[in-house]
């Protein structure tokens, strides 16, 4: 493991501009590195799909040893601000950006940790089996991304999905389902001053309703949020239009279902009581998963953590990654923390050490079928 060259590396690709739908630079880059490594490498043709600039790019390298070959992902976006992203190296050892953007951390460090995870491996001269790479685009949209990627392609049956906050050693076995919704109650614009008994009042209609609506934690393992409500035209106009959006998040899919029906029917009662009308759309963007914890990919990141002496965690995210794919066309994957800190934020960090381990645990894994 080489501290300069991951360090300067994770400074290369921190740089470069990588938003959504606009990662052109970073897959290119990330090609190149492949192909140095010896991968095949493959681009698809995802970003097209979503009027994006690139698609996903995959990678394969034929191992040196027969066996089960592993899959190793870190999704190729950040969020915003990430235009004109600057890496500071401080003296405490911590990497952060100057404080007006993003770091892009998340996930440049579990790309970073991959690739020189396996340079280590292939340094040291241990034989390895075969291993793939997939970093997809448009992870932070509700991997959008992955969802175009054709799975027939990977070979492998385990994975392991560099993309959460925390101390290096822990691993989700365990994501949610997440439904989005969006409700637009209609009722009857008429004036406020001469005639609002004439009107419908789409905005008391929409409060009553919300305020029906059990938020936060709704039980042990779900989550209900309304985020935004906006409605009207004028002050003196009673409102014909109100909108809301929000989430349901739950560790169990069918309880997801469950409380949307029950917003579902909230709505319906709280229009039929004022002759409005209602409109629900949802969309299921993530479907929940738990890797059982003696399954093997779990057994593989407890048996790397021990040989290098880091204490491992299991847990559950309420946060979605592209795991969720991989999870859903039948590869049994966890989602391991590498490192990075206060991620969607210009307070974003990393400490190299974490950096370090990051890597040094990738190629623990490649290693720990040997």
């Amino acid at each position: 493991m080489k501290r300069e060259r991951l360090i300067q590396e994770f400074e290369e690709l921190a740089r470069i501009d990588s938003i959504s739908f606009q990662e052109r630079q970073m897959a290119d880059c990330l090609k190149g590195k492949l192909k140095e490594l010896g991968f095949e490498v493959l681009e698809d043709q995802a970003g097209e799909q979503y009027g994006g600039n690139a698609g996903n790019i995959y990678g394969f390298l034929k191992g040196t040893r027969k066996g089960p070959g592993i899959l190793l992902s870190a999704h190729m976006d950040t969020v915003q601000p990430g235009i004109g992203k600057t890496p500071v190296v401080h003296k405490d050892e911590t990497i952060t950006s100057q404080g007006d953007t993003v770091l892009g951390a998340d996930d440049v460090a579990g790309l970073v940790e991959i690739l020189e995870g396996i340079r280590s491996v292939q340094e040291e001269g241990v034989p390895y089996p075969d291993i793939e790479v997939l970093f997809p685009i448009a992870e932070e949209l509700y991997i959008k991304g992955s969802n175009a990627f054709d799975f027939t392609r990977i070979q492998a049956k385990e994975a392991y999905v560099l993309d959460m906050s925390g101390k290096i050693g822990t691993a989700a076995i365990k994501a949610p389902s997440l439904i989005s919704f969006q409700v637009t109650v209609t009722g009857k614009a008429s004036h406020a001053g001469f005639a609002p008994e004439q009107g419908i009042h789409a905005i008391q209609i929409m409060s009553e309703a919300i305020g029906k609506i059990q938020q936060g934690h709704v039980d042990e393992e779900s989550t209900v949020n309304i985020g935004t409500i906006a409605g009207g035209e004028a002050s003196n106009i009673v409102p014909e239009s109100c909108c809301c959006t929000g989430e349901i998040r739950s560790y169990s899919h069918k309880k997801a279902l469950f409380y949307l029906k029950n917003i579902d029917e909230i709505f319906r009662k709280a229009v039929k009581k004022r002759q409005a009308s209602y409109q629900l759309e949802r969309e299921i963007n993530l479907i929940a998963y738990e890797m059982d914890a003696k399954d093997l990919v779990v057994k593989r990141f407890e048996a790397a953590c021990q040989k290098l002496g880091i204490s491992s965690a299991l847990t559950g995210t309420y946060g979605g990654s592209d795991n969720h794919n991989f999870v859903k066309n039948g590869i049994h994957g966890i989602v391991l923390s590498c490192g990075m800190q206060e991620v969607h934020s210009v307070r974003e960090y990393i400490a190299i050490e974490d950096l370090i381990k990051g890597a040094q645990l990738v190629a623990e894994l490649i290693k720990a079928g040997s």
